[in-house]
């Protein structure tokens, strides 16, 4: 997959992607400062999302409309939710402007049909499907119609619908595709994230894998990028004092700074099969053990374990050897403390040619 200029998948650098979302306060300034903050801590991306609360759900009071379920938002209808959520589509390429001009890419998650032809319109490197929104067969259509790149959530699917969701987007004629391993609880436990899922899905699927993440802290993001993540996104938020629907489990900006540099410290860690000794180890190779007089020979003396010892640092002959150097004797007085070579010892008979 590439989105804008960047390659995405095993072998490049994680795409790390801020996710605006709900942080904007309906302030546009705010948001734009959010952007700027955003690539200041080292994110790749800034996403928002394009809807309406109209485009989404009924204003109701009725009870399968409001709240519930031990949700940061409960006893809110879900009407009022995504009016404060919502970002006004106006300033959505003003925002993107200035993303462009900071270097960042900019895309959307649409949920509808207006929203994708609005997103076509801004020329958008990229579409995100939400988590919610992965059964939503006829929006994965629309999408797929555009030839963009998709990068698509999972979060609460099963085996069977993710298997859908793809065949619709391919049946389609989508762009490449990726997949983000998602738990859509909010904030996430820890212990529900089921990493080891990543590297399942990377063999299951075929497409880069990624992580939309919503747990405290950048744990679950650096041991996804362990696994095989090729993305990550985490929402964004100048200050968790601040309030909005979002805020209680978004990043402040030092603290997805750390997130980012741990990443790329993962990357560089992770590095490639390699059984080569390093730069930096070669000069610690000398601190081996090898074979060494500890004691005064004689010439025409025999060596034993009392006067060869395998002992640091390298400079004399491989362990290997002891059992060739036992019995064998001095062709010379010896020092204690030098290493021992070959030219130290009178051949014996059944020795080896050398």
């Amino acid at each position: 997959m590439k989105i804008g200029n960047r390659n995405i998948g095993p072998g490049h650098p994680c795409y790390i992607v801020a996710e605006l979302s709900a942080n904007h306060g309906q302030d546009f300034d705010q948001s734009v400062a959010l952007v700027r903050a955003m690539h200041k801590a080292g994110a790749d991306a800034v996403k928002v999302q394009t809807y309406t609360a109209d485009s989404l759900t009924i204003d109701s009071r009725r009870e399968p409309f409001v709240v519930g379920g031990g949700t940061l938002w409960d006893g809110r209808t879900l009407y009022e939710l995504y009016q404060e959520a919502s970002m006004p589509w106006e300033w959505q390429p003003r925002l993107q402007q200035l993303a462009q001009e900071l270097g960042l890419d900019f895309f959307s998650t649409p949920f509808d049909a207006a929203a994708v032809n609005f997103l076509e319109d801004m020329h958008v490197p990229a579409h995100k499907i939400a988590s919610f929104e992965l059964v939503d067969l006829p929006l994965l259509r629309q999408v797929a119609a555009t030839g963009k790149p998709v990068i698509m959530s999972t979060g609460m699917a099963t085996l069977e619908e993710i298997d859908e969701a793809l065949e619709t987007l391919r049946a389609a004629r989508s762009g490449p595709v990726a997949l983000l391993k998602c738990t859509s609880a909010y904030p996430a436990p820890v212990n529900e994230m089921h990493l080891r899922t990543i590297p399942d899905m990377a063999r299951r699927f075929g497409v880069p894998i990624g992580l939309s993440d919503h747990t405290p802290g950048h744990t679950a993001a650096v041991v996804a990028v362990a696994l095989g993540a090729c993305i990550v996104e985490k929402h964004f938020t100048l200050s968790r004092a601040q309030p909005g629907p979002d805020s209680a489990f978004s990043m402040e900006p030092d603290e997805f700074r750390a997130l980012v540099d741990a990443i790329r410290d993962a990357e560089q860690a992770l590095g490639r099969i390699s059984y080569t000794p390093s730069a930096k180890e070669a000069a610690s190779r000398a601190l081996r053990r090898s074979l060494f007089v500890v004691q005064p020979v004689r010439a025409g003396e025999r060596f034993t374990s009392e006067n060869i010892r395998c002992i640091r640092p390298g400079h004399g002959l491989h362990s290997r050897h002891l059992d060739e150097v036992l019995g064998a004797t001095a062709a010379c007085d010896i020092a204690a403390g030098t290493p021992v070579d070959w030219s130290l010892l009178a051949r014996p008979a059944n020795a080896k040619a050398r």
